[in-house]
């Protein structure tokens, strides 16, 4: 048993903000320098750095002797460095943990160049990936992955500034490619589905084998911390068969969670494993990948008494055929419209109504892969994505031999942003006024991320298997940052007293808002004032895993300096409406927001977390006939009204908790260690890899549509997408008994090992990198 202490995380900014707002064109994109890898993956680790994650492909940045995978990007200078990933981590999920700490879960097995299977395999599998010689990736189809983010003055050269990627000693149950990941509100992480070893969907066609597909799907979900629950069967992934690669999940408050994939909803419980039905996508359109509809969870606020609800737009619909398989879509879909249209539904309402998907507002432009990134004045920013087509890539169809567009299955570019006002009437919720529009396709592979001055940083994509510079939509390397509209303001508010630790209920605090951060009256501007606090969440594939954003209930006193002092509530006693871990905490004036400062919500352990009663907050005092001291206009030209209504709810202020995790106790309670049973399974892979075409029997020039994927007007009537019986499965192979005895250093144990209590991957001799090392085998 390897028991440590995992080291303090110390993400912790003190007072916000500068007083005068920079010199940003409001509606702009900026270069935001080079990411040295395309941007797949992107999560804000704390207010200095981002981490950005790619597959394995052939970089020209490298790091050691390698190609590299991942990189870390400064804000400030909006530069890069490479950074150590062992494991292939091309579509893996990802989350926050309750102390600040990200993980990633799984991804495809190694890769070599040109997306070929890796050229050291399993034994007696050659179509699993287990080393790459010259990428140097290993199998991340079971891989955690673990990273305590680091800020300027820390030694990023040490381990506990690197990525923990060790699958012998960390890894899931079973294999998992674009799985789903959602938090649960003692922390715990539930990762949901994914495939094996797939394509572009996960299905062969005819769909015979619904649930596994032959050993490529993975119809379970399992727990992160596992604490000895092993992974369970889901019928849901049954249901959805074929279209349930990155199922969308949100956590209610009941502990429930809104699933949603191919076409159809449920309301499930992660621990009893109960599905409850609910109404199905309005006309079938599907949002869950490749589709990739842009969906969020809209503000949770004192007026709409923290009732989530989860808004979907564009995405696409196509007849069932024409999806095709784990190969290719059938239909040519670059030619087939993103959908335009947006649904909006509330899981749990609290005033008795059905619960039903309703129509909202129309988005301005169709998209697929547009991505939602929630803004502090309470809007939603859609960026990225595409007017016809989906996600994934391919070199052909069903019909079409050569696409038109090197590998990407979608064409036109979306490059101009478009806002949501949930608060604006209906009708009159979309505007793209003041908008620029990006020359830089984004597409499939793209990503974007909430700053902490409240620009958006987005970077990424690469519709092709490997590096392809000359493509029509080649691999991106380029970030931009853009600039909302409330960067007309000459003015930007700043606040003191930001407490680093927020809780569930309990005492309220304090913050001060200097006469500086406004101009005009300061009765208006507290009357305009929110105290918002967004988690940006772990993006890619357009989403925002993890995304959430809460209005904290406050009053105020003006005083007879100016000044404001704002009586802040904490979040409210219920860890499902904002799961533990960490956030950014953003005073809004009027529409106009301060920068962003950096707050870990609960206890900062993966556990029960503490609630208290909300503490009432004292009444509004006012002072007529005193002004901000404030340059110029203060009021946001293309944000909210910057209203605000206030509910109730507070915090203790103590030190951040550092541990990340305990993965055997009985309890299973963590606060510092971290473990896992290091017992051994052997093995099973698919037959085929990424690269290969699971053979398919003579499809039916029409199968549920017209052979194009426009709507013939038949909706189907099966969400599994089963057919008649085919003859087809993927066989699996069992691991060699000595894949361990190969000429490479495998990082995988075929053998029963020990089983470990606790493990701690920063524990100084664990097997980690340094950037002076080159990756490769332990």
């Amino acid at each position: 048993m390897i028991s440590r202490q995992l080291c303090l995380l110390a993400t912790v900014l003190g007072a916000a903000s500068f007083a005068a707002a920079q010199a940003h064109q409001p509606g702009s994109f900026e270069d935001g320098g080079d990411t040295l890898v395309s941007a797949m993956m992107m999560f804000l680790g704390n207010t200095e750095k981002v981490y950005i994650l790619d597959k394995s492909e052939g970089n020209a940045a490298k790091f050691g002797d390698y190609p590299a995978m991942g990189a870390v990007y400064d804000i400030a200078s909006r530069q890069a460095e490479t950074m150590g990933v062992e494991t292939n981590v091309f579509c893996a999920s990802g989350m926050h943990l309750p102390n600040g700490s990200f993980a990633t879960f799984g991804g495809n097995g190694a890769i070599g160049k040109g997306g070929n299977v890796s050229d050291v395999t399993y034994p007696d599998n050659p179509h699993q990936g287990l080393f790459d010689t010259q990428y140097g990736d290993y199998d991340g189809t079971k891989a955690i992955r673990i990273l305590n983010p680091c800020k300027d003055g820390d030694d990023f050269t040490s381990p506990n500034c690197q990525w923990f990627d060790n699958s012998s000693l960390l890894s899931m149950q079973s294999q998992r490619w674009y799985s789903a990941a959602e938090p649960m509100g003692d922390g715990t992480i539930v990762l949901i589905g994914g495939f094996t070893n797939g394509g572009y969907i996960n299905r062969n066609y005819p769909n015979l084998d619904t649930a596994t597909e032959g050993g490529a799907a993975n119809p379970t979900y399992e727990f992160f911390p596992a604490n000895g629950r092993q992974e369970q069967f889901m019928n849901f992934m049954n249901k959805t068969s074929g279209l349930n690669a990155y199922a969308l999940t949100y956590l209610m408050p009941s502990g429930k969670m809104l699933v949603q994939a191919n076409y159809s909803t449920v309301l499930w419980d992660p621990l009893t494993n109960e599905e409850t039905d609910l109404p199905d996508m309005p006309g079938q359109i599907v949002r869950v990948y490749p589709a990739s509809g842009a969906n969020a969870m809209l503000p949770l606020t004192p007026e709409n008494n923290y009732t989530p609800t989860v808004i979907f737009c564009g995405g696409i619909y196509m007849d069932d055929w024409s999806w095709g398989n784990y190969s290719w879509p059938f239909a040519d879909t670059w030619a087939i419209p993103s959908s335009n249209k947006c649904h909006t539904i509330t899981p749990e309402p609290t005033d008795g109504s059905t619960v039903d998907y309703v129509e909202d507002d129309d988005l301005p432009v169709g998209r697929t892969m547009g991505q939602f990134i929630a803004l502090p004045d309470m809007t939603m920013l859609v960026v990225n994505g595409g007017a016809n087509g989906t996600a994934g890539y391919s070199t052909r169809t069903y019909y079409t031999l050569e696409a038109p567009y090197g590998m990407s299955l979608a064409s036109e570019p979306v490059g101009q942003p478009a806002l949501y006002n949930p608060r604006a009437p209906k009708g009159q919720r979309w505007s793209t006024a003041g908008f620029d529009t990006s020359s830089i396709a984004r597409l499939y592979h793209s990503s974007a991320i909430l700053l902490p001055d409240a620009s958006v940083l987005i970077a990424g994509s690469n519709p092709n298997v490997d590096v392809n510079l000359t493509a029509p939509f080649p691999t991106t390397y380029k970030a931009e940052v853009f600039y909302p509209s409330y960067f007309s303001a000459t003015n930007r508010p700043t606040f003191t007293g930001a407490p680093s630790t927020l809780s569930y209920g309990g005492d309220s605090f304090d913050l001060k808002v200097p006469a500086s951060a406004y101009s005009g009256s300061a009765n208006d501007a507290a009357d305009n004032t929110t105290v918002v606090l967004i988690r940006g969440g772990w993006t890619t594939h357009a989403m925002n895993m993890g995304q959430r954003i809460m209005q904290l209930n406050n009053t105020y006193t003006v005083n007879s300096d100016g000044s404001l002092t704002l009586h802040v509530a904490q979040p409210p006693p219920n860890p499902n409406l904002f799961q533990p871990g960490p956030a950014m905490l953003f005073v809004t004036i009027s529409g106009i927001p301060s920068n962003g400062s950096w707050v870990i919500v609960g206890t900062g352990n993966i556990e029960q977390q503490p609630t208290q009663p909300a503490s009432p907050l004292p009444a509004n005092v006012r002072v007529d006939g005193v002004s901000g001291t404030g340059s110029g206009a203060s009021t946001s030209s293309g944000g909210a009204d910057g209203s605000k209504k206030n509910g109730a709810t507070s915090s203790h202020t103590g030190a951040i908790v550092g541990g990340i995790i305990a993965a055997v106790a009985a309890v299973g309670i963590l606060g510092a260690g971290f473990g896992i049973w290091m017992a051994r399974r052997r093995r099973a892979s698919a037959r085929q890899a990424l690269a290969l075409s699971y053979s398919t029997s003579t499809a039916p020039a029409r199968a549920g549509g017209d052979a194009s994927g426009t709507r013939s007007g038949d909706l189907r009537n099966s969400d599994s997408s089963a057919f008649l019986p085919l003859s087809q499965v993927n066989g699996t192979t069992p691991w060699s008994a000595n894949a361990s005895s190969l000429n490479v250093h495998s990082p995988y144990f075929d053998e029963s090992r020990a089983a470990s209590a606790e493990f701690n991957p920063y524990h100084q001799n664990a097997p980690r990198m340094s950037t002076n090392q080159a990756r490769g085998p332990f």
